[in-house]
C-alpha cells in the first residue's frame, strides 16, 4: 500500500510539476480589447432565452448609443477597443445589414425576419424604438434610431481605421461567399475584417476564401477545449487547438492545464489566440462580457490575448494598463 502511495505522489507531483504555470514567462503584457457590439445598451441577462427580447429589459440608460450603429463603434474605438464586434444578416437585395435580431420586432416598429427584408426597408425602421427600462413605461429612445441601422459596407466607409469581428447570425453557407466577394471588391477593406464567427457554414466558408481573417466555430472550439483538457496535462497540443482563436469564459480557463502562464505561452506557440470571456453560469445565453472591476480583477497579469467587453466605456479606460 505505501508503495501505491508512493506512486500515487510522484505522478501528482509530476503532473503539478509539468503544468504549473510559473514554468513560463511571458515577456510581456498585450491585453487587447474586443467591444461587443460597440458602445450599446446592456440589459438584464437573468433567464435569458433565445427569443428574449433584451431592449425590454433595457439597464437605465447611462448614454445615448444604440448597438451595432456607426457612433457606438466610434465610440467604442475612442473608448480603446481594438476590435469591435458586430452581427450581419443578408438583405433581399444582396447586401449586410448590421443588426442582431433575427427579427426586427424586438428592436424596432416593424416585423419579419430581418434577412427577409430589403436594405432599404431595414434602414426607414427605428432601431430605437423598442427599448424600455420600466416595463414599458417609457421608452427613452423611440424616434431616435431612425436610419441609424447601417449596411457593412457604410460601417466600413465610416471608420476606415477600424477593425471587426464580424457574427453570421445564421448558417447560411452563402454569407461566408457574399463577404469574402465583398472584400474581393474592395481590396482596402481586407484588413477591416479582423475574424469572422457565428454559424459554422459561413464562418468556414469565409475562412477558406479570406485566410487573413482569424475565424473559429462553435465546434471546433468544442473540440479544442475538450481534447486539451483530456490531454493537455500532458504537454500534447490537439491538432484542433493550432491556428485559430479560443473564446475562455473567465470562471473556466482557471481549470485548464498551466493557467495563466503556461496555457498562454502553449497557445502562442501553437499559432492560437486567447480570448477572454466573462463569467460563465448554467444556462446562460448570449455572451457575457468582462463587464465590472469585479471581473476585471480576474484577468491574469501579464495576458497576452484579447478580452471581451459589453461595457467598453467603463472597461477601456480601466483596462489600458
Amino acid at each position: 500500500m505505501r508503495y501505491l502511495v508512493g506512486l500515487l505522489a510522484l505522478a501528482l507531483a509530476a503532473l503539478y510539476l509539468g503544468n504549473a504555470s510559473w514554468r513560463a514567462s511571458l515577456p510581456q503584457d498585450n491585453l487587447r480589447l474586443i467591444a461587443h457590439r460597440g458602445v450599446h445598451q446592456t440589459f438584464n441577462r437573468d433567464n435569458l432565452e433565445n427569443d428574449t427580447c433584451t431592449a425590454e429589459r433595457m439597464d437605465p440608460p447611462t448614454h445615448e448609443f444604440l448597438e451595432n450603429t456607426i457612433p457606438s463603434m466610434k465610440a467604442a474605438f475612442a473608448a480603446g477597443a481594438d476590435i469591435v464586434e458586430l452581427d450581419v444578416h443578408p438583405t433581399t437585395d444582396g447586401r449586410f445589414a448590421v443588426l442582431h435580431d433575427w427579427t426586427v420586432d424586438c428592436r424596432t416598429e416593424g416585423k419579419g425576419v430581418t434577412r427577409e427584408q430589403s436594405l432599404a426597408a431595414l434602414k426607414a425602421l427605428d432601431i430605437g424604438y423598442g427599448y424600455t427600462a420600466d416595463g414599458g413605461r417609457t421608452f427613452p429612445f423611440r424616434g431616435k434610431g431612425v436610419g441609424l441601422m447601417p449596411s457593412l459596407e457604410e460601417v466600413f466607409e465610416a471608420v476606415p481605421e477600424g477593425r471587426f469581428l464580424v457574427n453570421f447570425k445564421s448558417k447560411e453557407e452563402r454569407e461566408g461567399r457574399m463577404l469574402a466577394d465583398l472584400i474581393a471588391a474592395r481590396p482596402a477593406w481586407r484588413a477591416a475584417v479582423w475574424g469572422v464567427y457565428g454559424g459554422d457554414p459561413p464562418t468556414r466558408a469565409a475562412a477558406q476564401l479570406m485566410p487573413q481573417a482569424k475565424s473559429w466555430t462553435r465546434s471546433s472550439l468544442v473540440d479544442c477545449l475538450g481534447r486539451y483538457i483530456a490531454l493537455g496535462w500532458s504537454g500534447y497540443m490537439p491538432p484542433a487547438c493550432r491556428d485559430t482563436t479560443v473564446m475562455l469564459p473567465v470562471n473556466v480557463a482557471p481549470w485548464l492545464w498551466g493557467w495563466p502562464n503556461l496555457f498562454q505561452e502553449r497557445m502562442r506557440a501553437a499559432g492560437t489566440g486567447i480570448i477572454l470571456l466573462g463569467p460563465y453560469s448554467s444556462g446562460d445565453m448570449g455572451t457575457a462580457g468582462i463587464d465590472t472591476a469585479e471581473d476585471a480583477e480576474r484577468i491574469p497579469a501579464p495576458f497576452d490575448g484579447y478580452v471581451w467587453t459589453n461595457r467598453i466605456e467603463t472597461i477601456g479606460p480601466m483596462l489600458r494598463r
